[in-house]
């Protein structure tokens, strides 16, 4: 069975950011994960990993400025410079962090951009940013995300972002594989998963309406955990979904998964 990782952005944010590592050890995670950890002092954040005992098994790289609607920069042709600049930021924390995967957010497509300058941007960003992490023994990840959710996002397909693997050829690159996104855009998530799973490195979870925790939407999580074993995925399951309430006393939907995941 895979191991489950608390996404810190999403969850316990009744707490301060920093309290969120000891709340997600009490529930029985063994990882964490978050958008950015740029806000916070490197060093800081490593104490509350190591204090907990807790793996940082993911991060995102640098994707602009998030409070004033940046959501990724990775397709944006006129931004390429500050996307470069923001990978070694990115190793620097990933490396300090013990992080050994760090995802590419592609970010909302410029309204009247050409597209294939846009595809062309985004391949180049992506193909420079797997070799330069590849250097420092960091996987690259690129992540299809609905256009529901934050319209306009220019990575919205699991097959575009197949495409995208194939064109760039790198072996430090993969799919960070969503079932909550992929439900939105695509459906048919368990098969979609079973046809891409050698190219998929990291998996996250959320219901469907409403991105709240397992067992309040459409989508049967028990039947997937239960493929995710069969398929032999062995990469982490990231929690990244609106507690419907507070989230410990939503979580009654990973009691049966705690003991093999802590």
């Amino acid at each position: 069975m895979p191991k489950f990782c608390a996404n810190l952005t999403m969850l316990y944010n009744e707490l301060d950011f920093m309290d969120r590592f000891e709340a997600a050890r009490a529930d029985g995670f063994a990882g964490v994960e978050y958008l950015f950890p740029y806000p916070y002092p490197k060093e800081e954040l490593a104490q509350r990993l190591k204090r907990h005992g807790l793996v940082q098994v993911l991060h995102n790289l640098p994707a602009g400025d998030w409070g004033r609607g940046d959501r990724g920069i990775a397709c944006q042709p006129e931004r390429q410079e500050e996307f470069r600049a923001g990978i070694a930021k990115a190793i620097d924390y990933a490396t300090t962090l013990g992080c050994k995967q760090v995802n590419c957010l592609a970010g909302v497509a410029p309204q009247n951009a050409d597209p294939d300058e846009l595809r062309r941007t985004f391949v180049d960003n992506v193909r420079h940013a797997a070799g330069e992490l590849k250097k420092a023994g960091i996987r690259l990840l690129i992540e299809p995300v609905n256009t529901r959710d934050i319209p306009g996002f220019y990575l919205n397909k699991s097959d575009q972002a197949e495409a995208i693997l194939k064109e760039i050829g790198s072996d430090n690159l993969a799919i960070q594989y969503d079932f909550y996104h992929t439900q939105v855009m695509e459906g048919d998530i368990v098969n979609r998963f079973k046809r891409l799973k050698d190219r998929i490195a990291h998996v996250q979870i959320a219901d469907n309406p409403g991105r709240n925790e397992p067992g309040t939407g459409e989508i049967n999580y028990p039947f997937i955990f239960d493929t995710l074993d069969r398929e032999g995925y062995r990469g982490w399951v990231g929690c990244e979904y609106k507690p419907a309430a507070a989230t410990t006393a939503g979580l009654a939907w990973y009691a049966p998964y705690r003991a093999r995941s802590s």
